[in-house]
């Protein structure tokens, strides 16, 4: 596992490094200028300090191991009067001026000039001046690499000190109750970690909603669970206690209604679980025209039985993009509420049209309909609309689940979904993409 520590230390110190590199450098060609420059200049000096006088004979030669400075007169008829260091590879000419010379021991700083009758020669190794300009630049950068250690450690605690803000987060979470999920304090941290901070409180927040929203579901499905299992069970015990064939044949029937409504009621539950704000329906690209018509299929048989007039007034292709399922699950849910509370003899018109571009999805029956009042009080789960004056089929079995199920899928695939009176007096459900 890498730690943030580790390779802030690391990259800082290599940074220091390379800093501490580029300035010895730099160091270094500075110091070598002014050598050059120096040592240029003591050899001018040396030259014009000779006697100018022409020698008649040898001076003399030998050979002290100085690696210094090296020198060779010639008179005016180019007789080589004198030379310090015979073993120097250096050319047995002299070049007036300053020069540098390749040989095989090295590169010489040469200078040769005309003193009086006599022409001299002064050489130099470069690398004494090279010597000399690296000595230098390490005596300066010397206190900076005996403190590179220090500085080490001056980091590691910095960094230390630094990241401190994200341990305490660390031990917050660590030492929390699983359904403690309060924000998080944001004072007296750094801004690098404030935003961290804040992302885990927007976390912590929407845990805590769809928690609230778990518990809320499982106390609301048992409560509703409770009613149709205990009608179950005395159903089932009306059928062990009776006595002839046609109240046998009767407990029967209803305990297989009872049967039906609790299946009912469980898929519808585990639809909306399926369809809750935090679950993640697959997508992709849907035929809505080619779905619509098969639910509209799929209704009719149901919507003959309950002697309702079903159908399609108009369809126009439209693709939208969504879980073909959860979409299914919707225009399914729409259908039975239309045909489940139209009076018979009435009818319900299904139409898919394009208006500026989206589809737009209408289903009008000739029911009840819903009062406004209460139209947005229908999406809540559990909820049924009370009887009244024009509610003809108050008598139908439901759990108030259908529309919540229709809302949270329409919220999850971006549509509009509204309520309104259709021309039949009915109700008028539209879903606009």
């Amino acid at each position: 596992m890498r730690s943030i520590r580790r390779q802030l230390l690391v990259w800082l110190l290599a940074i220091v490094l390379a800093g501490v590199g580029i300035a010895g450098w730099l160091i270094y060609r500075q110091a070598l200028a002014e050598a050059n420059e120096l040592f240029d200049y003591q050899l001018q000096e040396i030259a014009a300090a000779l006697p100018a006088e022409p020698f008649t004979q040898v001076l003399g030669s030998g050979d002290n191991g100085d690696e210094g400075i090296v020198l060779q007169i010639w008179n005016r008829n180019g007789v080589l009067m004198y030379y310090s260091h015979p073993r120097a590879p250096l050319a047995p000419r002299a070049e007036l001026g300053f020069s540098t010379e390749h040989t095989d021991r090295g590169d010489w700083r040469v200078y040769g000039a005309i003193v009086g009758d006599n022409v001299v020669q002064l050489a130099q190794p470069v690398s004494v001046r090279n010597r000399l300009a690296a000595n230098v630049a390490l005596r300066t950068l010397w206190p900076l690499i005996v403190l590179l250690p220090v500085l080490g450690l001056a980091l590691w605690v910095i960094v230390g000190r630094g990241l401190k803000p994200l341990r305490r987060v660390t031990d917050a979470l660590d030492t929390r109750h699983p359904e403690a999920l309060d924000p998080l304090p944001d004072q007296r941290l750094p801004l690098e970690v404030q935003p961290l901070v804040r992302a885990l409180n927007g976390l912590l927040e929407r845990l805590a909603t769809a928690l609230q929203t778990q518990k809320a579901f499982v106390a609301d499905a048992a409560h509703e669970l409770r009613t149709p299992l205990a009608a179950l069970q005395i159903q089932s015990q009306l059928v062990a206690r009776a006595h002839d064939d046609r109240s046998r044949e009767e407990a029967l029937g209803d305990l297989q209604a009872g049967v039906t409504r609790a299946t009912r009621l469980a898929e519808q539950l585990l639809a909306l679980a399926r369809s809750e704000p935090d679950g993640h329906a697959a997508t992709g690209s849907v035929d809505l025209h080619a779905l619509l018509d098969e639910c509209v299929m799929a209704c009719v048989p149901l919507a003959q039985l309950r002697n309702v007039d079903l159908g399609i007034e108009a369809s126009e292709p439209a693709m939208v993009t969504g879980d073909s399922e959860a979409l299914r699950v919707m225009l399914n849910n729409l259908l039975d509420n239309a045909t489940k509370y139209t009076p018979a003899g009435g009818r319900v018109d299904v139409s898919l049209k394009l208006e500026d571009g989206h589809p737009v999805v209408r289903i009008a029956d000739t029911g009840p309909g819903i009062p406004v009042a209460e139209r947005e009080r229908v999406f809540d789960r559990f909820y049924r609309v009370g009887a009244g004056a024009n509610r003809a089929r108050t008598d139908i079995a439901g759990s108030g689940l259908g529309l919540a199920i229709v809302k949270r899928i329409a919220r999850q695939h971006d549509a509009q979904l509204t309520l309104g009176e259709s021309t039949g007096g009915g109700l008028l459900v539209t879903v606009r993409f």
